[in-house]
C-alpha cells in the first residue's frame, strides 16, 4: 500500500530530470554565497524551494535536479498548482519583457519567465518564443507576471542561425511565405527553401506575390502555374490599389498564420490592407540597395478583427533549412514524391544517375525545369553535417 501510494504522489507531481546547469559563458565556478543569494531573492527561492537541488562540482559538472517535471514527446513540462494563474498566449518582446495576452480578459502583461525552465530549455534562445501558450502568475503592478509553464508546442516554424535551431513562431497553422513581383526581385529559390520547411514541419503553406503593379502581369504565369499545379496556393496582390486582399483575407481568417519572406517584400502593408485596424509599422526599400529594411523588428502576433491571428516576423535575406538532411530533401519536393520509387538506385540524388524517375519525369515536363533546377541549386549551395549522429538530424554550416 505504502508503494502504490508513492507511485500516485509521483504521477500527480511528475518525475526528476537531470540537466546541465546554465553557465552563462563564465569561465569559473561562480563563489558568491548562494544562500545569501537566495534570501535576497524570492523567485530564485522559490524555484529552489518547490522544484531544484543545485549540486556544485567545477564547471565541467554541474548539473540540475529538476523535481516536478513531466514530458509530452521530446518536451519537458512543468507541473504547477494552477489555482491563481492565468493563460495567455505569448505576443512578442519588448526589451527584457515578454508581452502575454491574457485569453480571459485579452490584456496584456510584461512577464519575466520563472528560472527553473530556462534550466529546462535545450536552447535558452527558444525558452518561450512568440506564439507559445503560457501559464503565468500576475505579481507586482497590475501588468507585471512571471511564466510558471511553457505549454506543449505544435506548428513551429524554425530556421537555422549559426548552428543552431532559431524558433521563429510557435502554434501556427500555416506560413504565408512573401515575395514580390520586383524591387526587390522575385527569388524563387527562397520560396522553395521554405516550402521544404513547411513540408518538413508539416505546415500549410500560401505562397504570395505581391507588387504586382510593378511587372506585366502575364510574366508571373509561369510561377502561379509552377506552384498552382502541384496544388501550392498562390494569390498575387498589390497593396496598391487592393488587387488580391480578399482572396487573402479569405486564406487568413480564422487561422493561425505566420507571415514571413525577405525584408522589402511589403508584409506589414499586405496585412494592413487586410485589417485596417492593425497599423504595422511600415517603410520602403533603399533607393540605392534596392534591398529591404528590417522595419519589423521582432516577431509580433496580433489578432486579427475578423477572426485569426498572424505573426509578423522579421524580414530576412536568408533562410537556412534546419533538422533536414540532404538525403532526404527530394522527400520535401512534393513533385517528386510519385517519381522516386521509380529511380533505378535507391540511393540516387537524381543528379547524375542512370534511370533516375526524377530527371525522366522534367525531361517529360511532368516536373518543371525551374524546380527541379531549385532543386538542384539547394543541393550545390548547402554543406551538410550531422548534427546528432545517433538521430540523424542535420544542419547547415
Amino acid at each position: 500500500m505504502a508503494d502504490k501510494g508513492r507511485k500516485q504522489h509521483r504521477s500527480q507531481h511528475g518525475k526528476k530530470v537531470r540537466v546541465d546547469l546554465r553557465r552563462n559563458k563564465q569561465v569559473r565556478t561562480r563563489q558568491q554565497n548562494l544562500t545569501d543569494e537566495l534570501l535576497n531573492d524570492q523567485e530564485s527561492a522559490a524555484d529552489v524551494n518547490h522544484s531544484e537541488r543545485v549540486t556544485g562540482r567545477g564547471d565541467l559538472s554541474r548539473r540540475r535536479t529538476l523535481v516536478g517535471i513531466s514530458s509530452q514527446g521530446n518536451q519537458l513540462l512543468r507541473v504547477v498548482d494552477e489555482d491563481g494563474l492565468r493563460r495567455g498566449r505569448v505576443t512578442s518582446f519588448i526589451g527584457l519583457h515578454i508581452m502575454v495576452r491574457d485569453d480571459a480578459d485579452q490584456k496584456e502583461f510584461a512577464c519575466s519567465v520563472r528560472g527553473v525552465l530556462k534550466s529546462m530549455a535545450r536552447d535558452a534562445r527558444n525558452v518561450v518564443v512568440t506564439g507559445d501558450r503560457v501559464l503565468f502568475r500576475q505579481e507586482g503592478d497590475a501588468s507585471q507576471g512571471v511564466i510558471e509553464r511553457v505549454e506543449p508546442r505544435h506548428g513551429l516554424l524554425s530556421r537555422g542561425s549559426q548552428g543552431r535551431e532559431h524558433i521563429l513562431v510557435a502554434n501556427i497553422d500555416q506560413v504565408l511565405i512573401v515575395g514580390t513581383a520586383a524591387d526587390p526581385d522575385f527569388k524563387p529559390q527562397l520560396i522553395d527553401r521554405f516550402l521544404v520547411t513547411a513540408e518538413r514541419l508539416n505546415i500549410e503553406p500560401i505562397i504570395c506575390i505581391n507588387k504586382i503593379d510593378l511587372v506585366d502581369p502575364a510574366t508571373l504565369l509561369q510561377h502561379v502555374r509552377n506552384y498552382g499545379r502541384i496544388g501550392y496556393n498562390v494569390v498575387l496582390t498589390c497593396a496598391m490599389d487592393g488587387r488580391g486582399i480578399d482572396q487573402l483575407r479569405h486564406l487568413l481568417k480564422n487561422r493561425q498564420t505566420a507571415v514571413s519572406g525577405q525584408s522589402g517584400v511589403g508584409k506589414s502593408s499586405l496585412l494592413n490592407c487586410v485589417d485596417k485596424e492593425l497599423g504595422l509599422q511600415t517603410a520602403d526599400v533603399g533607393d540605392w540597395t534596392r534591398k529591404g529594411t528590417h522595419t519589423t523588428r521582432r516577431a509580433r502576433l496580433v489578432p486579427l478583427t475578423f477572426g485569426g491571428w498572424v505573426c509578423d516576423t522579421p524580414g530576412i535575406r536568408q533562410f537556412e533549412l534546419w533538422d533536414i538532411s540532404l538525403e532526404e530533401v527530394d522527400g520535401y519536393y512534393v513533385e517528386f514524391r510519385p517519381f522516386i520509387s521509380c529511380c533505378r538506385f535507391q540511393d540516387c540524388t537524381h543528379t547524375h544517375e542512370a534511370g533516375c524517375g526524377v530527371k525522366e519525369a522534367v525531361s517529360q515536363q511532368l516536373i518543371s525545369t525551374a524546380r527541379y533546377n531549385s532543386y538542384l541549386r539547394l543541393r550545390e549551395d548547402d554543406v551538410w553535417v550531422w548534427k546528432n549522429p545517433a538521430r540523424g538530424h542535420a544542419k547547415q554550416v
